[in-house]
């Protein structure tokens, strides 16, 4: 069983999946093992690992230290080039579907390809969707492109329809690191109504409740990043699992 199919499985017994971002940058070497251990034990369903910038020389590190501590699944989500690792379990091979910088559409994606079949490293098509939170992000300003606006479900989903028609596997819609509102409920469902793509949704996620909204919507994964760099005690990463994997949408596409 590959790792996309881990992750599919995970959804279809817990109704939906709890991933945590880690970005090396922004945890303590010496705190690592056991906050991964912690979240592990918790019910987080994955680790995802990368962020916009990297500063630190210890990724590869990183991602060694989590799978020594974990038997969830464990996937880049890479920021650039340098984040590619025969070392994690799969990597999101993200199409910035949302832009229209041809570097992050097809670029680097040729460059990365060769390097990620040589490794034999597992690559996961995604469709990746910077949405408007009513400030700049490190993604946006990184990649430099527009975001989509958050009032505009119809342009989304129409993104989410092309990385259906294409043969995508995910997508993953992104608010952006520390980002003031989520992607909204009504995006959401938009999406989830008419397209049968399983969908991530991170950024500004900083409460159970509103993650258990998300799943509600339509989302099939959902990510925390900040709030739990912020607060990482083992209490808030359950309550986050226990809401995610309590709550269920109905109305999915077959």
């Amino acid at each position: 069983m590959n790792t996309l199919e881990r992750l599919l499985k995970i959804k279809e017994q817990r109704g939906a999946g709890y991933l945590v971002l880690i970005d090396p940058d922004k945890i303590q070497d010496d705190t690592l093992p056991l906050f991964v251990r912690e979240a592990t034990e918790a019910g987080v369903d994955g680790f995802l690992v990368g962020g916009s910038l990297m500063l630190t020389t210890e990724f590869e590190h990183s991602l060694q230290t989590i799978k020594n501590n974990t038997s969830v699944p464990v996937v880049i989500f890479p920021g650039s080039l340098f984040q590619v690792s025969p070392l994690a379990d799969a990597i999101l091979f993200l199409i910035l579907i949302s832009g229209r910088n041809p570097e992050h559409l097809i670029g680097n994606q040729v460059l990365a390809a060769p390097m990620i079949r040589k490794m034999g490293l597992e690559a996961i098509s995604t469709g990746y969707m910077l949405i408007g939170s009513g400030k700049t992000t490190s993604a946006e300003f990184m990649s430099n492109t527009k975001p989509i606006p958050a009032n505009k479900p119809d342009i989304a989903l129409a993104h989410a329809l092309a990385a259906e028609t294409i043969g995508m596997k995910l997508l993953y819609l992104d608010s952006g690191s520390g980002a003031d509102t989520p992607v909204s409920d009504q995006m959401i469902g938009a999406i989830a109504h008419h397209c049968a793509l399983p969908m991530i949704i991170g950024g500004g996620i900083r409460t159970p409740e509103v993650a258990r909204k998300k799943i509600e919507a339509g989302a099939s994964f959902v990510v925390t990043g900040t709030v739990t760099e912020e607060n990482n005690h083992k209490s808030v990463l359950k309550n986050f699992a226990d809401a995610v994997h309590s709550a269920s949408f109905v109305n999915r596409p077959s």
